[in-house]
């Protein structure tokens, strides 16, 4: 553990998977290349701006661009498989696989929280007697993240995962 790292404090933001799904980083199903899915413009305003507002995803290297705009989303994911979006199903593009699992984020705000978080050697939850967001994003990584002794191999995945989108 290097010494720089001994003095990281995290404190939980207290944001959770639904704060990072407006705009998330995908695989394009048409030419896997970096697709970007945001939030769709509504014009009945029917949709509330959550998790079932509707969805675009655009892809500017094949310039494919699908809406989505009901129906069912599956935030549920096997651990041992690569991580999609809820609304399309489209692979992660901010993932990489490690000997523990997989490492994955929605977008580049959601994969610094992760990092700030592991490299952390003092980390403050929420209080035990606050119980308005106990299930944030780093409460609910897996605890093979969250112990020091993979704290290196976690952060070289997270860096990978950094640098596959600098290539693109």
């Amino acid at each position: 553990m290097s010494s720089t790292s001994t003095r990281h404090r995290f404190r939980d933001p207290r944001s959770t998977k639904y704060d990072f799904l407006t705009s998330v980083l995908v695989r394009c199903p048409g030419c896997e290349k970096v697709a970007h899915i945001g939030t769709a413009p509504d014009p009945s305003r029917v949709h509330d701006q959550g998790l079932f507002a509707p969805r675009r995803l655009v892809c500017r290297s094949c310039g494919m661009a699908k809406d989505w705009s009901r129906g069912g989303v599956a935030l549920h994911r096997d651990r041992h498989a690569p991580a999609t979006d809820p609304s399309f199903d489209a692979r992660l593009w901010l993932q990489t696989e490690t000997r523990h699992g997989w490492v994955w984020a929605y977008n580049l705000e959601h994969l610094d929280l992760i990092r700030r978080f592991v490299q952390a050697s003092l980390r403050e939850g929420i209080p035990w007697h606050d119980h308005s967001r106990r299930m944030t994003v780093v409460a609910r990584l897996p605890a093979w993240m969250q112990q020091a002794k993979n704290r290196d191999e976690v952060l070289r995945a997270i860096a990978r995962v950094h640098a596959s989108l600098l290539r693109t």
